[in-house]
């Protein structure tokens, strides 16, 4: 008697942790606008600095993305009920960020950063935070952004310095925009099926 009451149970957590991964696919889905505000920064803040070799490019961008980062995202998880799986991406992407930034500013105004030190280091954190993401939510997608940022970051090790920038470039696209629009259209789809009209037609 007791196998059945023991397989239900089992079934049962099995149920929910999927549930807890689908929730959280959801929610990162929802912050596709996050990605895209981050891979837009990274875009103006090296466009600034290539222009008029400006100091105050990156801080100013940074600073300002941050703070519409997490303006946004305080209005956008008051509609979300709090998870475990939601509280530990939170905290991660927060302690990523974190770290993103006390690497990047110290490194940049200490008068050790160079290219091929700051773009890899860079890389290597966003990679981190993606992949633990993806493993996760077992999305393979964003699966796949950590390990892009991951190998461009190791082959920013044996290129030239102009080459390393194309790479970073190159990540930021798929990693940030297309990542972000694909992730963003896919909420958009979802919102209309949920919606009473999507419903009717479905």
């Amino acid at each position: 008697m007791s196998t059945p009451n023991h397989l239900n149970e089992v079934n049962d957590r099995l149920r929910l942790i999927e549930s807890m991964i689908c929730e959280g696919r959801r929610k990162t889905c929802r912050y596709g606008w996050n990605f895209l505000l981050w891979g837009i920064a990274y875009y103006v803040a090296i466009g600034w600095s290539n222009l008029n070799h400006s100091s105050l490019a990156w801080p100013v961008t940074m600073v300002t993305a941050a703070i519409l980062s997490v303006f946004f995202g305080i209005r956008s998880s008051g509609q979300d009920p709090a998870t475990a799986t939601g509280r530990f991406l939170g905290a991660l992407w927060t302690s990523g960020g974190i770290a993103l930034f006390v690497y990047a500013f110290g490194m940049a105004y200490s008068g050790h950063a160079s290219t091929q030190t700051l773009i890899p280091g860079v890389e290597i954190l966003l990679g981190l935070v993606n992949l633990a993401s993806g493993m996760v939510l077992r999305w393979r997608l964003q699966q796949l952004c950590g390990a892009l940022w991951t190998v461009a970051a190791a082959a920013s090790f044996f290129v030239s310095e102009q080459t390393v920038s194309w790479l970073f470039l190159a990540a930021i696209f798929f990693c940030n925009i297309v990542f972000g629009i694909v992730i963003t259209l896919s909420e958009m789809r979802s919102s209309r099926s949920l919606s009473p009209t999507g419903s009717a037609h479905a």
